[in-house]
């Protein structure tokens, strides 16, 4: 099954431990996921050697990966509990 990378936002890497980024909101919104009432978009942060022709060399794509639907055994989800 092939998965389509869904691009959400660019941006700088600006230290070791800082990256700037802007998301679209058009992707961000269409991607939001529920749970526990609270809405959520999961994301991949990728800092690239090689900055694109605009320097940005942080890329940011929507997470899509779902969990087989079956459970795997001796784990139990706890109810509470995040589904990412």
């Amino acid at each position: 099954m092939s998965k389509k990378t869904i691009y959400c936002g660019k941006g700088k890497k600006q230290n070791d431990t800082w990256f700037k980024a802007t998301i679209n909101a058009k992707e961000f919104r269409e991607n939001i996921e529920e749970f526990n009432g609270h809405e959520f978009v999961k994301v991949n942060i990728n800092v690239k050697d090689t900055p694109d022709q605009y320097g940005k060399d942080v890329f940011v794509t929507v997470d899509t990966w779902k969990p087989d639907s079956q459970p795997i055994e001796g784990i139990s989800k706890e109810k509470d509990d995040l589904p990412f």
